[in-house]
């Protein structure tokens, strides 16, 4: 009997590093995969900004130009989603390169930060569409009251 617990001790043993070993790599893996998918779903993001950015193009070009002037050079400045566009670029140039090398901490602290900036960036698209729908109100109800206005107070259209 003790010559079979020594055996068993003895493939436990052996076996306990490879599923260690095993653990890691499927853990790796995991996080390679989730980095991937994070890269994936912030690009996504950045074009329904960009899209969304474009709807409201529309929308603003209805509002008087003084009112409207602000929200147009907003709306007209594509540098930051171009440069997310990059930074999400060199995160899978990061991935391609050093992915199968990177450690498990590596690939960690690399889904982390794709992580923050995905949520940063879905948190001003939902205040975005939020401000679009109260401008979208607000162009209606001040069109509505411009209908109400003896024609000699409306407003001139300046487009």
């Amino acid at each position: 009997m003790s010559l079979l617990f020594l055996t068993l001790l003895l493939a436990l043993a052996a076996a306990l590093p490879y599923l260690w070993w095993r653990r890691r790599l499927v853990a790796r893996q995991n996080s390679l995969r989730r980095l991937l998918d994070l890269a994936d779903a912030m690009e996504a993001l950045l074009d329904r900004s960009q899209e969304r950015m474009s709807a409201l193009h529309g929308l603003v070009n209805r509002v008087p130009n003084d009112i409207a002037a602000v929200a147009l050079n907003s709306l007209e400045s594509t540098p930051p989603i171009r440069e997310a566009k990059r930074d999400v670029l060199q995160h899978r140039l990061w991935i391609k390169q050093h992915g199968a090398d990177a450690s498990l901490d590596e690939l960690e602290t690399a889904c982390a930060a794709l992580q923050r900036a995905r949520d940063r960036l879905a948190q001003q698209l939902d205040e975005l569409e939020t401000a679009g729908t109260a401008l979208a109100k607000a162009t209606e109800a001040a069109n509505e009251a411009a209908q109400r206005e003896p024609a000699a107070l409306r407003r001139k259209p300046e487009h």
